[in-house]
């Protein structure tokens, strides 16, 4: 990944919700999920064993395959920022 400055703030946000020790939200953790694989251009199929949790992360992926590497990485930076600034 070059270090531009979208780049940098992605890898930020990434590693802010790395070390978060609370749980997140289904909701949030589904969309962190979908921006992150779009945004790492990582096309992978989910490798939960349980099938329900594959169905949510497949679906996730759906809702976010218009994205673009760039715009999924403002959005999870965005989702972020606005996660730990509403208070949760």
């Amino acid at each position: 990944m070059h270090s531009t400055p979208l780049n940098i703030e992605f890898q930020e946000a990434v590693d802010r919700v790395n070390s978060h020790c609370e749980p997140f939200p289904a909701d949030i953790l589904l969309k962190l999920y979908a921006y992150y694989k779009k945004a790492t251009n990582d096309y992978g199929k989910p490798k939960s064993k349980k099938k329900i949790i594959n169905a949510f992360k497949t679906n996730a992926l759906f809702q976010a395959k218009e994205l673009t590497e760039d715009e999924a990485k403002q959005a999870y930076i965005t989702l972020v920022n606005n996660y730990f600034l509403c208070g949760k």
